[in-house]
């Protein structure tokens, strides 16, 4: 069985699922990083981090498939991509 994925897909799951699992995941770093994003932001962020905790899981040689290893993994890729950008920012004055 060929479990190739393309460039805008998760394996295991449809467009559709990769949209709620960025949704998903973006949420869930967004809570866990204590920032506060708008619901495309958090898609975006949970599919890119997708791409990242796919890279990473596949660098570390941890397989995955389906709709909740494909969330775990997104979440874990996006909680990576939200605190490097937190520590790229500089410190907003209030």
């Amino acid at each position: 069985m060929d479990q190739s994925a393309g460039f805008m897909s998760m394996p295991g799951v449809g467009f559709f699922g990769m949209l709620v699992i960025g949704f998903l995941a973006g949420y869930v770093a967004e809570k866990t990083m204590n920032r506060d994003h708008g619901f495309f932001t958090n898609i975006l962020v949970g599919i890119a981090g997708s791409f990242v905790g796919g890279t990473l899981a596949g660098l570390l040689k941890v397989h995955y498939y389906g709709f909740f290893g494909n969330l775990l993994v997104a979440i874990f890729g996006a909680i990576i991509i939200l605190w490097i950008f937190g520590r790229t920012q500089s410190p907003r004055p209030r």
